[in-house]
């Protein structure tokens, strides 16, 4: 059984079961609803036994490896496996889809179509975590985008057509970078390879890593989303139904953060501790501007949206902190704002189901109308503002302790990074609970709200299986830490270790001197005290 090819079944599962979409009999569209929902519960259920079965959570190497060469003409290999980064993160993509695909119970609009789309977007998003190679993770990126584009552009709103072209193109043209990456690496030196693994035992120049960092970040940047490169994500999530707004701010959003680790510090661990302080500045902008963004949208969805802009902020904050707590409290961050964030979109869609409308203003007084409603929002808007015994506390805090802990920046820098990011922490709950009041207190605005339209069992069912987790993680963090400690714990150390080798350079004059975001690390001995870095960013 060991040398069952688990993650090939896990990511093509999805993609064969759409062939008999087309076939299936069906009236009213009953059966493509049970039919979808199960293979996404066959495909959670794969991933549960496969990953509790087989994989060792003590060993931070690659596992459940499995190659072929599928194109050898362009030296594409199938190539998947999985280490403590993947493994959480496909375990939430496969919660996520599932929830969402439950969630889409209602749609009647060319149904076929839509349940197809949602099984290949499955399956790219597996791809994307479990690719170990470079073309194939290019390969799955790129597939990703097209049930996206499809799902917003017939299911979305009004302005449908433009946040779906805004949405292709930003993430489209951001994409080009990784390919060019991913070809730039694999052809530097006398080995041609895409394999991950071994493209992170070559030594690449210094300038090379910069440049070759550079492009990945502009390309996961715009996915994370990072500011300035954020501006689609509150049109497409403004537009988007209910269901596929779960996945992009539930998966998605974390493909970034996950490529960020992967490609850019596990690679590229010369050029990280360039760029590292200009993370950890970005990070504090979109905490910021996230949060004040959030406080002028009046669309339920794209509040919510810029919400996800300002908690992506601790994830950047964590990847460049240099410490084991920080990278952990990045990953944690991620696997709580997924299960938070598609939470508040799937009751944002409940709402709008009974009111018909986003906007805010036009809302007031729904929780007389909708009691079960109010309670589950408010769990979620309370998760979202870090209330202790909730997940987002946890991810938040470890963060923070991730980067006050950290030798490798100036006290005067933490303490400028952690008062600006309070600012966006103070901010979080006011227009959170500002949302809850002016959706579900204040006078009654005339919307017809029948009591009976309050939250269904199906619906309480979909929330509780994303509340759950959320306060399991914040009064037990270990039951998602232990997945990815011995991981987290590996990256942190290979780019500590590479903090020496920099400072030898720097004195050498091998890099260029007084970079933009090239820290002071040169002492009197030659060799770099970790305590300075950071002292001139």
């Amino acid at each position: 059984m060991t040398q069952f090819p688990w993650l090939t079944a896990i990511l093509l599962l999805p993609l064969v079961a759409v062939a008999a979409v087309p076939i299936l009999p069906d009236k009213g569209g009953k059966t493509l609803r049970w039919y979808t929902l199960g293979v996404g519960l066959a495909d959670f259920a794969l991933m549960l036994y496969a990953f509790g079965r087989f994989y060792d959570f003590d060993d931070p190497s690659f596992q459940l490896v499995e190659q072929v060469s599928w194109i050898p003409q362009l030296g594409l290999n199938w190539s998947l496996a999985v280490d403590g980064l993947s493994v959480p993160l496909i375990v939430l993509t496969g919660l996520v889809n599932v929830l969402a695909i439950a969630a889409a119970w209602n749609v009647d609009r060319k149904p076929r179509l839509f349940y197809s789309l949602m099984l290949v977007l499955l399956s790219a998003q597996i791809g994307v975590f479990a690719a170990r190679d470079t073309l194939l993770f290019f390969l799955m990126w790129e597939v990703e985008l097209v049930p996206v584009y499809l799902l917003v552009s017939i299911w979305g709103g009004a302005k449908r057509l433009y946040a779906a072209t805004k949405f292709i193109l930003y993430t489209a043209l951001a994409s080009i970078f990784i390919l060019v990456a991913a070809l730039a690496m694999a052809f530097y030196g006398d080995t041609v390879t895409f394999d991950m693994a071994e493209l992170g035992a070559k030594h690449f120049p210094v300038a090379f890593q910069i440049f070759t960092y550079a492009g990945l970040l502009i390309a996961f940047g715009v996915k994370l989303p990072i500011f300035p490169l954020h501006t689609w994500l509150p049109d497409t999530h403004g537009e988007a139904s209910a269901p596929v707004s779960m996945i992009l701010a539930g998966v998605l959003l974390k493909m970034g953060g996950y490529a960020l680790i992967r490609l850019n510090v596990e690679m590229l661990p010369d050029a990280h501790i360039y760029f590292a302080p200009a993370l950890v500045i970005l990070g504090v902008v979109n905490i910021v501007y996230g949060a004040l963004t959030a406080f002028a949208q009046d669309n339920l969805k794209r509040r919510l949206a810029c919400s996800s802009i300002s908690h992506m902020g601790f994830v950047l904050i964590g990847i460049a902190s240099f410490t084991d707590v920080g990278m952990n409290g990045a990953v944690l961050q991620m696997l709580s704002h997924g299960l938070i964030a598609a939470m508040l979109f799937f009751l944002a869609g409940v709402t709008y189901e009974r009111t018909h409308t986003l906007s805010m203003e036009k809302m007031g007084g729904l929780a007389k109308t909708m009691p079960k409603t109010f309670a589950l929002f408010t769990a979620g808007a309370m998760a979202s503002l870090a209330l202790p015994g909730m997940s987002g506390f946890i991810g938040e805090l470890t963060v923070f302790i991730g980067i006050s802990s950290s030798d490798a920046y100036s006290n005067i820098f933490k303490v400028v990074v952690v008062l600006l990011s309070a600012v966006g922490l103070i901010a979080t709950p006011i227009y959170l609970l500002s949302m809850l009041r002016s959706v579900f207190y204040g006078n009654e605005t005339g919307i017809e709200i029948d009591s009976w339209l309050d939250a269904k069992p199906r619906e309480i069912v979909i929330t509780a299986c994303l509340l759950l987790p959320i306060i399991g993680i914040g009064f037990y963090p270990k039951i998602a830490t232990q997945t990815y400690d011995v991981k987290t714990t590996e990256v942190a150390a290979e780019v500590r270790n590479a903090l020496p080798v920099f400072a030898q350079r720097r004195q050498q004059n091998q890099l260029f001197s007084g970079g933009l975001f090239a820290p002071e690390t040169a002492n009197s001995q030659g060799l770099l005290s970790v305590a300075d870095l950071g002292k001139g960013a």
